[in-house]
């Protein structure tokens, strides 16, 4: 499967490692508004030595998603860009049938509503945390709440130090198990990648259930991972809980 990833920040250059290293999918190129590395070799970037590889880095300044698309034709886009990337490629890329995966992690109302409007035309993936771990911790931790829906809940995220405002994935934790934000705790310190911990309380005990991002590759493993689950997927709308569920379903294993 042929993949284009839009964006290559710290994250974009960990998912585009992984993207490299896994042999089902061929990273095509990477765009990026920045000018620097470009028309660098990807494989050579990351030290790979494998002739059969490929991949060039580009830059907004000097190709449109448009023509790019048409040059180096992919299956999947990936966004690891800005909340205004996918108005950026949107369009092309749902009129050609590339599906769309997103980990934007703070889109608006609007936004999320663009991203309905490009699915009537081609599947499209978003989670503002992409890493299947803290998806999974998100599915077990709804499900404790139906269990004992009279428990006190908490959610502490801890972050590098530079990042600026709540998680998007604590909020979406929030929202999911009906807790309000003045619940969300937050912490930034030195380079933590990224960890989100669920405090439910009960009486005469606790559960914690915690999820940490030890490397930004995990981000890479998780688009992989939503990948391989829309591959026969049609157009339309899609998160983790979508893909995940019929695993939590699947009484036979």
């Amino acid at each position: 499967m042929k993949v284009g990833l839009i964006g290559f920040g710290r994250t974009g250059k960990a998912v585009a490692s992984t993207i490299i290293q896994n042999k089902e999918f061929t990273l095509e190129w990477v765009l990026r508004r920045k000018t620097v590395l470009e028309n660098r070799s990807l494989p050579e970037f990351f030290g790979f030595d494998d002739e059969n590889e490929k991949g060039r880095i580009y830059s907004t300044e000097h190709i449109t998603p448009d023509e790019l698309f048409d040059m180096h034709p992919v299956d999947f886009v990936i966004d690891f860009s800005s909340t205004l990337g996918i108005y950026t490629y949107g369009q092309e890329a749902a009129e050609r049938q590339i599906k769309i995966i997103s980990a934007i992690s703070h889109y608006k109302k609007e936004d999320i509503h663009y991203l309905k409007e490009l699915s009537k035309r081609t599947a499209v993936f978003w989670s503002p945390n992409i890493t299947l771990g803290v998806n999974y911790l998100l599915l077990a931790s709804k499900s404790l709440k139906k269990i004992a829906p009279f428990v006190d809940i908490e959610v502490v995220e801890e972050h590098f130090k530079q990042k600026e405002g709540v998680s998007g994935t604590a909020v979406k934790i929030a929202e999911a198990l009906d807790v309000k934000a003045s619940k969300i705790s937050s912490i930034r310190a030195g380079g933590i990648v990224g960890k989100h911990e669920i405090i439910f309380g009960f009486p005469f005990q606790t559960v914690r259930l915690t999820h940490e991002s030890i490397s930004r590759e995990a981000f890479g493993t998780g688009v992989l991972f939503a990948a391989h689950n829309l591959i026969d997927k049609k157009k339309g709308y899609y998160n983790y809980e979508d893909i995940l569920t019929p695993y939590f379903n699947n009484s036979k294993n």
